[in-house]
């Protein structure tokens, strides 16, 4: 082992670039603020059916910790049944160039696995 290993932290818990990677680095987050940039203010289902593979449960948890976190923001109508939709907030539409600029690199760099592979 270096002997200077434990020297630096690069990366503490509450290093910014560290809570950004916990809340992005997940399977769904990026795909569900890129579906809200797509398509404005969503509801429940139908984001349910725009991100192929989620849960309901996972979906729900995942908008929950987006909006806590201040990049999506929710509104409850008092009708029944209930109405609740979803839409960016400020924060999470800046982070749209930056998951551009990922998805135009993935494209450019990954080649798509062949069926059956």
């Amino acid at each position: 082992m270096p002997k200077d290993f434990h020297k630096k932290k690069l990366c503490s818990e509450r290093c910014p670039f560290r809570v950004v990677m916990d809340r992005f680095g997940d399977k769904w987050s990026i795909l569900l603020i890129n579906t809200l940039s797509e398509n404005g203010i969503m509801r429940f289902n139908e984001l349910s059916t725009c991100i192929e593979g989620i849960s309901l449960k996972v979906l729900s948890s995942t908008l929950h910790i987006l909006e806590e976190d201040g990049f999506v923001s929710r509104k409850v109508y008092a009708e029944v049944p209930p109405k609740v939709e979803y839409e960016l907030t400020q924060l999470g539409q800046e982070m749209i160039p930056y998951i551009q600029s990922i998805y135009d690199w993935a494209i450019q760099n990954i080649k798509p696995k062949k069926m059956g592979h």
